[in-house]
């Protein structure tokens, strides 16, 4: 009987109409279809992720010194086929006329005279020694004497006045403190071999040990460098508040070690001055402790680092770094438009090479074409590197550019700042100067590592100020050395 029920309830259910299944039908596909739409949009943005990070990877690993800033120690063993960046000057190799040359020169008085005699002929044999020379051969050899180290006694008088019954002792110089010690000279040579010429401590002392057969312990060093340092501060002044002055002056920045941590070595530089300073910072906090740029308001040569930009001061860039970008775009990227900007900026540059030296500009002409085909370059680079996609709801910050795009941006922005050199020929190219004063420290950091402490870091970088300074202004480092240990330095001129 229940199961005669069931079966009875069974035949009253409605089955749905053909209608209602296709609807169904409809919806399921409708929901397939938004699930693949899902996942295909998922799989496109894991894609454009990875697509982007092996971009990246393959930027950085085409990276070297020949295309963008790294340093020439960072291509490892693998060295890039050098593509150098320079056009021929159309000069001959060698001293160009007008140079002075330094080849040795016969003295009239010299300070020995050996005299080779004849004793007899060699075509006879006749015995000469009784005849009178005619004439003299002359060559003369310039050596070294042989080094030693002189030591001075000071005797100071110890007298009995008949007057008053005491004794009086006559007094020593104030450069004479210690019953024993070094005099200025083998300090400001100490000094000269360590900052100057970049030899480690431990190897200046073993110098010192082997050419005078005295015994300085790193102290010494380390004591007649802060002698050098403590005798140069006027003259350290002077080229600080020079600097200040200045209507153009390079600046630069590199990573160096201090206490075992990166610290950065800041440098500010002109054709006849240098300043050294070395901070825990790269940016701003750095450069207002070191006090030239916050009173800087001349013209400013520079990598195009932001932090230069928020000084009131004229900018320009260097045009070599932007060459090394514009190759790697040209090598990676593959794109026609960065080849022909490094074209157009070495060519302005020839142009300028060829005018006579009371030139300060190029014509007006000249100026013109070469900003409008600027700007062609520029549109072209636009057309090849599309802005980014708007950002969605969900991503954060601005859209990630790629490096094309960029370079392209800044072009563009700081027109003024790329192209100054042509504008006002007072203006350099590149900011080869900085960078060529910075080396020596990176040298230095090759040669000895890390400096120990930020005392001795400062100290060196005094040092080295003093001495780039005394050395572009055509003064001995060896005599400016010795003048700041005696307390009578160099003093720069404007």
């Amino acid at each position: 009987m229940e199961q005669a029920v069931r079966y009875e309830n069974m035949i009253n259910i409605q089955k749905p109409s053909r209608a209602e299944l296709e609807k169904l039908e409809k919806a399921k596909i409708i929901d397939m279809y938004i699930d693949v739409i899902d996942h295909v949009q998922m799989l496109s943005e894991i894609v454009t992720k990875q697509s982007e990070a092996i971009q990246a990877l393959q930027d950085q690993a085409a990276k070297n010194s020949q295309n963008s800033g790294k340093p020439p120690s960072s291509d490892g063993l693998k060295k890039p086929r050098t593509k150098s960046l320079r056009t021929k000057s159309g000069r001959k190799v060698g001293g160009q006329p007008g140079h002075e040359g330094k080849t040795l020169q016969m003295v009239e008085e010299p300070n020995h005279v050996i005299e080779h005699k004849v004793d007899s002929c060699p075509h006879c044999q006749t015995d000469l020694k009784r005849v009178e020379a005619t004439d003299h051969g002359r060559r003369q050899v310039f050596d070294i004497p042989a080094v030693q180290i002189e030591i001075t006694e000071h005797r100071a008088e110890v007298k009995n006045c008949p007057a008053c019954r005491k004794e009086v002792k006559a007094s020593y110089p104030e450069t004479v403190s210690q019953r024993v010690q070094y005099g200025p000279r083998i300090h400001a040579q100490t000094s000269y071999l360590n900052t100057f010429q970049l030899i480690p401590m431990a190897r200046t002392c073993q110098l010192l040990d082997d050419f005078y057969d005295v015994h300085p312990s790193t102290a010494f060093v380390m004591k007649a460098n802060q002698s050098v340092q403590e005798g140069s501060q006027p003259s350290l002044n002077l080229i600080k508040e020079q600097l200040q002055q200045a209507e153009l002056a390079h600046f630069d920045e590199s990573g160096v070690r201090v206490e075992g941590k990166l610290h950065w070595l800041h440098s500010a530089s002109t054709e006849a001055l240098t300043h050294y300073g070395i901070h825990e910072k790269r940016g701003r906090e750095a450069m207002d402790a070191i006090g030239i740029l916050p009173e800087f308001k001349g013209r400013a040569v520079h990598d195009h680092y932001k932090s230069y930009y928020t000084y009131d001061c004229e900018h320009a860039f260097c045009n070599a770094h932007h060459l090394r970008e514009l190759q790697f775009i040209t090598d990676q990227y593959e794109q026609e438009w960065a080849s022909q900007m490094a074209t157009l900026l070495k060519n302005i540059k020839q142009e300028i090479v060829i005018l006579p030296d009371s030139a300060t500009s190029l014509p007006i002409g000249r100026l013109i074409y070469f900003s409008k085909r600027y700007d062609t370059i520029l549109e072209q680079g636009f057309l090849a590197n599309p802005p980014p996609d708007a950002p969605t709801p969900k991503s954060r910050g601005r859209p990630k550019q790629s490096p094309p795009k960029n370079l392209l941006d800044r072009f563009k922005k700081h027109k003024a700042e790329v192209l100054a050199f042509m504008y006002d020929f007072n203006v350099p190219f590149d900011n080869n100067l900085a960078e060529r004063d910075i080396r020596m420290i990176k040298i230095k950091q090759n040669v000895s590592g890390s400096f120990r402490t930020q005392h001795g870091a400062d100290t060196f970088c005094d040092i080295r100020s003093y001495i780039s300074t005394a050395r572009k202004q055509a003064t001995n480092a060896f005599s400016a050395i010795l003048d700041a240990v005696n307390r009578t330095p160099f003093i720069p001129t404007t």
